[in-house]
C-alpha cells in the first residue's frame, strides 16, 4: 500500500513538473506571436492607438476617462488627443488644441534593439506645427510625444488597437 502512494506520488509529481515547460513554452509563443502582430499592423502604416494617460510638463498625469486616439493612415494622421498645459500663443477662443486631421510629412519608422518601433513626423495645421514621436512596444503599448511650436510639449500613454481577426468558421 505505500509502495503504491509512493508511486501515485512520484507520478503526480512527474505530471505536474513535466508539464510546467509546455506552458512556459506556450506563454513564450503568444508573446512572440503578439509582438509579429504589432509589428505587421505598424509596417501596414495604418494603425490606432488608444489613450488612456496624459503626461503634461507641468502637473500631475491625468487619467482619461473617455475615448482619445492617435490614428495613422498612410500619409495622413488624425488626433483626437487632450490638451492639458500652457499654451504660449492660441487662436481666440482657444482653437482646437491637439483635435486635428493633417497630412504627415518627415515621417521616419525604424526599430530599436528591443524591437520596439519608433514613428517620427511632422504635421502642420492652420493653428500650429506638431513634431511626433510615437513608439509602440512589442507587447502593444505605446508611448507619443507631442511638441507643438505653440504650446508646452504633452505625453500620452495607450495601447495599440489591434485588429480584430475573424474567428468565425462556417
Amino acid at each position: 500500500m505505500k509502495k503504491c502512494r509512493f508511486m501515485m506520488l512520484l507520478g503526480f509529481a512527474l505530471l505536474v513538473g513535466g508539464a510546467q515547460p509546455l506552458f512556459a513554452q506556450s506563454k513564450k509563443e503568444k508573446k512572440e506571436a503578439l509582438a509579429k502582430e504589432v509589428k505587421e499592423q505598424v509596417e501596414s502604416g495604418s494603425f490606432t492607438i488608444e489613450v488612456d494617460r496624459a503626461l503634461p510638463m507641468s502637473g500631475r498625469a491625468v487619467h482619461l476617462t473617455s475615448s482619445y486616439s492617435l490614428e495613422l493612415k498612410d500619409d495622413s494622421v488624425r488626433s483626437y488627443l487632450p490638451y492639458f498645459g500652457r499654451a504660449y500663443s492660441v487662436p481666440y477662443g482657444g482653437g482646437d488644441g491637439l483635435h486635428f486631421s493633417a497630412e504627415m510629412t518627415e515621417k521616419d519608422l525604424k526599430y530599436d534593439k528591443k524591437g520596439n518601433a519608433e514613428i517620427r513626423f511632422q504635421a502642420k495645421t492652420s493653428e500650429d506645427n506638431y513634431s511626433f514621436d510615437v513608439k509602440v512596444f512589442t507587447n502593444g503599448n505605446a508611448s507619443i510625444q507631442v511638441r507643438p511650436v505653440n504650446r508646452q510639449s504633452i505625453s500620452f500613454n495607450g495601447n495599440l488597437k489591434l485588429e480584430e481577426k475573424d474567428t468565425t468558421s462556417e
